[in-house]
């Protein structure tokens, strides 16, 4: 049976390196909210823009749940019903945790707008990366976008937002430790994860 698999984590936990890598061993799907498709594409730009496009946090939230209603109906759908999984960079409780916690405008809130953008279809498996916030900041080695320089407080907030989560459905959500080498973290996800597919 195909499934749909999210990766969750803050900035530089290693989800984007580890679900490419999932995606290569599963033969999978790899996909990304927001821009996985060429609608998302564009609404990636304007998001994650640091330069000329002011932008609240409301509209912000929108914009993540247009972007993810699209990527639903026109990549991970038609992908699960040929009988193929999906692995995907971020899903709604990216959302839950960014604007819902981070924006502080209500997690509860920014669920039922995204689950009515995708009808109620959560991802089967959500694999939370954690790692310190020493290692996350040395791994932005670059400079960084709009939600990435949101400041530490908000960093936190979405931290806690997304272990909250994790621990309030652990029969969806699998929680990784992302320090070490990416071989160490992807042996690590491999042996958690397997036992669940």
């Amino acid at each position: 049976m195909a499934r749909y698999i999210a990766f969750e984590g803050g900035e530089g936990s290693g989800k984007t390196t580890q679900a490419r890598l999932l995606s290569e061993r599963l033969g999978a799907l790899l996909t990304r909210e927001p821009g996985g498709t060429a609608l998302g594409g564009r609404l990636r730009e304007l998001l994650l823009n640091t330069d000329d496009v002011a932008l609240g946090s409301r509209a912000e939230a929108l914009m993540m749940a247009a972007d993810r209603a699209q990527h639903l109906e026109e990549v991970v759908l038609p992908t699960l019903a040929a009988g193929r999984h999906v692995v995907s960079d971020r899903s709604l409780y990216s959302s839950m945790a960014y604007q819902g916690a981070g924006r502080q405008l209500g997690i509860e809130a920014i669920a039922t707008l995204n689950d009515w953008a995708i009808d109620g279809r959560r991802p089967d498996v959500v694999v939370l990366l954690t790692v310190p916030g020493t290692v996350s900041a040395q791994r932005l080695d670059r400079s960084l976008d709009r939600i990435e320089s949101a400041g530490e407080a908000f960093h936190t907030r979405v931290a806690d937002a997304f272990v909250e989560m994790a621990e309030g459905e652990p029969d969806r959500w699998m929680v990784v430790d992302g320090t070490g080498t990416v071989d160490e973290v992807e042996t690590r996800l491999w042996s958690a994860l397997k036992p669940r597919l």
